[in-house]
């Protein structure tokens, strides 16, 4: 009883904090200055470098620093499955200077927490989607399958004997299989890994023989036919890959893509939000960034305003929660 009084009472101060930092915000930023930019822009980036989320955060800001004649400083915050770098936006100034990237991991991983830093509801101010990056369902060459449909009778007369391998909990791997299983009616078991490149790696191998992977990572080894590609993870086609199926014409309303955006912190001034999303419309429209990142598996796409990518967020909040959910997956 102890601990629930405490809790409630931790609850209710950090609600009037927030409210009054709200209030606080609301009448010192409360319309941006004519010169803004007038000092560099930090955008964090809560996972390593080198990965899809840090490579498309470095060249839109790159952009976007041309544009708003104002450099952008990429900082990776890596830890905590993106939740460090990200509650340290979410608590940062609402002054325009503070922005961060952000995938599934970011609606995902404050789900499978008791007390996350964080709701990417309430605490984010939406900027843009930036880049849609489908997952492909591929499986090695030994397994006698050619389509998802094939997949499914063969799976269906080997209930749990099949593996399929994926990086941790709530990763856009893990969660495209649990949609695939629930839609297909089947049950693939999961081989959990630290992380994809370990997975892809045993796939290889034949130590398993099936992964959702991102379009970017098993393009090369489709390519090079030391995988099958059986369909995308997109509603319809992708147009990086025309002649693979989209698993949706197989299993309607299957979608698991991996989207790439920007938001800040709760109450920046929506002209700054239009600012700064009109230079990530350039970014996306510019033709040399759009066949540079096509040849890695991404497909640049900006949201028409920052209001659309903001009722994207709340749309995949609330599936990628039923998928949760559905696959009982609690927090810890």
């Amino acid at each position: 009883m102890k601990v629930f009084i405490i809790d409630l009472f931790l609850n209710f101060v950090r609600k009037y904090l927030y409210l009054v930092l709200a209030l606080n915000s609301m009448l010192i930023f409360a319309a941006p200055n004519d010169v803004y930019p007038a000092r560099p822009i930090r955008l964090i980036v809560a996972v390593q470098p080198g990965g899809n989320l840090d490579m498309v955060g470095r060249a839109v800001a790159e952009k976007i620093s041309e544009g708003l004649a104002q450099r952008i400083l990429v900082e990776n915050r890596p830890g905590a499955n993106s939740t460090i770098g990200l509650s340290a936006m979410a608590r940062a100034v609402p002054d325009g200077y503070t922005f961060a990237m952000i995938a599934q991991s970011a609606l995902v991983a404050p789900r499978m927490m008791r007390n996350p830093p964080y709701d990417p509801i309430r605490d984010f101010s939406a900027v843009s989607l930036i880049a849609t990056v489908p997952q492909m369902l591929v499986v090695h060459p030994s397994l006698p399958v050619h389509s998802v449909k094939e997949l499914i009778a063969f799976v269906k007369v080997r209930p749990g004997k099949l593996n399929c391998g994926s990086s941790g909990n709530g990763s856009g791997s893990h969660l495209a299989l649990e949609l695939f299983n629930k839609l297909a009616k089947v049950s693939i078991a999961r081989i959990p890994y630290n992380g994809d490149s370990q997975a892809i790696t045993e796939l290889l191998g034949g130590q398993v023989p099936i992964k959702f992977d991102n379009l970017s990572t098993s393009l090369p080894y489709v390519r090079l036919g030391r995988l099958r590609p059986l369909g995308v993870t997109t509603p319809v086609r992708s147009v990086l890959l025309p002649d693979i199926p989209a698993i949706s014409e197989m299993l309607p309303g299957y979608q698991m893509s991996v989207f790439n955006g920007m938001v800040g912190p709760t109450l920046i001034h929506p002209d700054i939000l239009v600012r700064i999303h009109s230079e990530i419309q350039r970014f996306t429209q510019s033709q040399d960034a759009k066949q540079r990142f096509a040849m890695l598996g991404v497909e640049l796409q900006a949201s028409p305003s920052p209001a659309h990518f903001s009722n994207f967020i709340k749309s995949e909040y609330i599936s990628l929660s039923k998928v949760l959910d559905d696959a009982g997956i609690k927090p810890e």
